[in-house]
Formats: C-alpha cells, sequence, structure tokens
C-alpha cells in the first residue's frame, strides 16, 4: 500500500512514521509512504503557500494552486489511466469521524493521498476538484492536518497484510464486534499483591475466550456504552448482558 501525504512539514511527518513497527514495514517494502512539500508547487519565488481570505477574517489561507499543481504532480506520477482518480482524505474537523471501521476499508486502498491543512483551512475551490473524502479524528481543533494523518497511517498499515508480525492482533482488538478489547496480563503471577485471573492460568481455550468476551463486554458497558448497541453478541451474551446490568441495579443501555 502507498501512503502519499501532501504537507508543508514533511520532515515533521516522515520523523514521526518512520519509526517501530511503521517503520520497519516501510523497509521490508510492505508499504511506502512519502510526504510531498506544498511549498516546492508554489508559484512565487518566496515559496509562500498562502494569502488572505476574501470578506476578511483572521489568518491566512492556503490558496487553491499550489495544492493542486502538488496534486497533479502526484497523480501523473502514479499513471493511473485516463478518468482514474485515487482516493483523497482531507484531514478537517468538518468531516467524518475517524473509525476503525474507516480504517478497514481504506486499508484496502492501493494509493491513499492525505491532505493536510494548515493555517484556516484550504481554498474551497481546489477541495471541490480533488477531495473524496473528509476525516476528523476528533471533535476539537490542530494547528494542522500532519499529526490526524499520522494517526490515519498508524491505524490503517497496521491492518496491511504483513506489518504486524502477528496478523491474529489486527483482527482481534479493541473496537472489533464493537466491542473494547478485554484485559491483558503478563508475567508475574502476582504483582503488588495483584493476581493474574485464575481462569488465563487454566489452559482451558474455551473457558479463558469465553472470559475475554465478558470482560470486553463489561468494559464496553463502563467505558463506551455507545458502542453496545451496535455490538455483535450472541445469545448467550446477551444474557449475561442482562444478568450483569440486574446484579448491578441498572437497566441495559
Amino acid at each position: 500500500m502507498n501512503f502519499h501525504i501532501l504537507t508543508l512539514f514533511p520532515e515533521m511527518v516522515m520523523n514521526g512514521l518512520n519509526t517501530s513497527i511503521i517503520g520497519r514495514a516501510i523497509e521490508r517494502e510492505l508499504l511506502s509512504i512519502e510526504a510531498v512539500n506544498i511549498r516546492d508547487y508554489a508559484f512565487n519565488k518566496h515559496q509562500s503557500v498562502d494569502d488572505y481570505p476574501y470578506g476578511g477574517g483572521a489568518g491566512m489561507l492556503m490558496q487553491a494552486e499550489p495544492v493542486y499543481q502538488t496534486y497533479k504532480a502526484l497523480t501523473d506520477k502514479m499513471k493511473l489511466g485516463e478518468g482514474k482518480r485515487p482516493r483523497v482524505v482531507y484531514l478537517s474537523p468538518q468531516g467524518k469521524t475517524f473509525s476503525q471501521e474507516m480504517a478497514e476499508e481504506m486499508a484496502l486502498e492501493k494509493e491513499l493521498v492525505l491532505l493536510c491543512g494548515h493555517y484556516e483551512g484550504i481554498d474551497e475551490r481546489v477541495l471541490e476538484e480533488i477531495v473524496t473524502d473528509y476525516v476528523s479524528i476528533g471533535d476539537y481543533v490542530l494547528t494542522g492536518g500532519e499529526l490526524p494523518a499520522m494517526v490515519m497511517v498508524d491505524a490503517i498499515a497496521r491492518l496491511v497484510p504483513g506489518v504486524l508480525h502477528n496478523d491474529v492482533s489486527a483482527e482481534f482488538e479493541s473496537f472489533q464486534d464493537n466491542l473494547l478489547e478485554h484485559p491483558q496480563y503478563s508475567r508475574p503471577e502476582i504483582w503488588h499483591d495483584r493476581q493474574v485471573p485464575p481462569v488465563l492460568l487454566s489452559g482451558h481455550h474455551v473457558n479463558i475466550e469465553k472470559w475475554r468476551r465478558e470482560q470486553s463486554i463489561i468494559r464496553t458497558l463502563n467505558n463506551r456504552p455507545d458502542l453496545l448497541e451496535e455490538a455483535n453478541l450472541s445469545e448467550k451474551e446477551q444474557k449475561f448482558l442482562q444478568e450483569y446490568l440486574r446484579e448491578r441495579g441498572t437497566d441495559c443501555p
């Protein structure tokens, strides 16, 4: 999979992504990440890419032409064929909230372009022309799209086959079936007088899986009850949830 990040701060992006699991995946050529500097396509000697917005207002706005020329140079290099366009994601607090489901969908793309805004944003006209998706990582405002782009690359790249040493861990974790991940334990058996739950030491895989699912349900109920509305629970798990709620003296969410 190939990630293309259009940004004013390529060093910031690449310094963050060239490390750890993602960095090793790049070395193994399981994926590629390039940060394209929008300033390289500015049309003035000072490489400025911003100007005052029409109608007044605070701050500066990224101009349409440098962004478009960056995009055009990138797509020309991709050689997608006539009439074909890559998926272009604009990182914006106005977009749909990024989710695990969205990460899984985007991991199927061969080419993914992430456009990072800055200042007060980007001229609307170029967004209308090149952007296919508007995505937000949360209901807050950052100084630019670089950090959200890095978050998205990390979440998507780890779903690419071979990136994780244990591909199963990408499948069975938080948000799978709309449930949060169960508690995890490692050596030693007892730490600060806290013992590993005995079921995990039993070697009985059916009981361990049952305990983990139940713990995921409890953790989701306590931390993200909104997810339970669309959780994929078996009939036995639904009965477990109802019994747990009765013991707590609360109603089902």
